[in-house]
């Protein structure tokens, strides 16, 4: 059994695959080919914005505004501590700080009564100026964006949706990454719309600020690629990764009702354990596209061992918080600052999840689960 079968879904489309490659071959355009500005297109109609800028991971995707907006020493970032670490490290690469935020417990996202708190902290120590928000929307689904877009409006802050793990979820009617003033995604092959390589696209409806990141894309160029205009990067998304992603858009949509239907598997399963395992928690009016199952357990080390033993897979996102890791300690935080992404990450466990898993694969695993699970759940 494998975490996330990849394979599955390529030979789906192998055809229509190696179709887009040979045209590539054929005409190559092999930087800036035509299949980049079509891919784009598709994404943007896909979101519902105005403009999709593709480049070349879901860490320049967050770079990038950033860079855009100007951010610097000085500057605070908000964000939450309970992510992948290059969320916090492109807020550190522009010189600007990272202030974190306690998560919400059900969701795992960005608690915005906390957000509101913490902004408001800041602004009376005045060590930094509060410039912008860096919500993450966490294992596939989007965060509270209506709470946090209010807060970023009465404090006059940015937002930069976050949705690496979560292109295409909805948000009340509303698709990420197209529910903050930017939103950034990746297409690391593992993510829910994944190339053959590293990829990543931007989202915005501000013409003026998507003007700005397709310049700092190529090198800060300008009206031609030798008259740079500004201090920009090398991240292009190359045209062969393009060319699979139109491709795999293709099937998106189905393959977002296919993952529903496994979640709805798993958590159907797991209810009979709901005193030992607490399944994923979807609000109202949200849907996932499920990045990763992930359940909690108190006897995780256990339970991991149990499954391993079962020939079942499995992975803790994220087993430190951002603001315990060595790289951070310059901010001087200790445990406890951040209790509910402590808690999070001492019990969080990842199960194998992916569009094309059948029932009896689900079965199997959640057996295997909840036949060993001893530890009542108290969290």
């Amino acid at each position: 059994m494998q975490f996330i079968d990849l394979e599955a879904q390529q030979q789906r489309i192998r055809p229509q695959i190696d179709a887009a490659i040979k045209r590539v071959l054929d005409h190559g355009q092999y930087i800036m080919g035509p299949e980049v500005a079509q891919l784009e297109k598709m994404l943007a109609e896909f979101v519902g914005v105005k403009h999709a800028i593709g480049c070349s991971s879901g860490t320049d995707a967050l770079l990038l505004p950033l860079m855009a907006y100007g951010v610097g020493p000085g500057d605070a970032i908000f964000t939450t501590p309970f992510t992948f670490f290059a969320t916090c490290e492109m807020i550190a690469l522009t010189g600007a700080n990272p202030v974190f935020v306690d998560i919400d417990p059900d969701t795992y996202n960005i608690d915005p009564v906390k957000l509101e708190d913490a902004i408001a902290r800041v602004i009376v120590e005045g060590r930094v100026k509060p410039r912008g928000i860096i919500p993450v929307d966490l294992y596939g689904l989007p965060a509270d964006y209506d709470a946090i877009m209010a807060i970023a409006e009465k404090f006059g802050l940015f937002v930069i949706e976050d949705a690496a793990q979560a292109f295409g979820a909805t948000y009340k009617g509303r698709r990420a990454p197209g529910l903050a003033h930017v939103g950034a995604t990746s297409f690391f092959p593992a993510k829910p719309l994944g190339c053959y390589g590293d990829g990543g696209a931007i989202f915005t409806d501000d013409d003026e600020l998507a003007d700005i990141m397709r310049s700092l894309v190529v090198h800060g160029k300008g009206g031609d690629k030798y008259n740079n205009v500004r201090i920009g990067l090398n991240a292009r998304l190359d045209t062969l990764q393009a060319a699979i992603l139109i491709e795999k858009l293709k099937i998106y949509s189905e393959e977002i009702e296919l993952r529903q239907k496994v979640a709805w598997r798993y958590t159907e399963a797991l209810g009979d354990a709901v005193l030992t395992i607490l399944p994923p928690q979807i609000p109202e009016g949200y849907t996932s596209v499920w990045a990763q199952y992930t359940i909690r357990v108190q006897n995780r080390d256990e339970e991991q061992a149990c499954l391993k033993r079962a020939g079942v897979p499995t992975m803790v996102y994220y087993v430190k918080p951002i603001h315990l890791l060595d790289v951070m300690a310059n901010l001087g935080h200790v445990v406890g600052d951040f209790p509910v992404a402590e808690e999070a990450a001492r019990t969080v466990l990842s199960l194998p999840f992916h569009p094309y898993m059948t029932a009896q694969e689900v079965t199997l695993i959640s057996s295997a689960l909840t036949g060993k699970a001893r530890a009542k759940w108290v969290g």
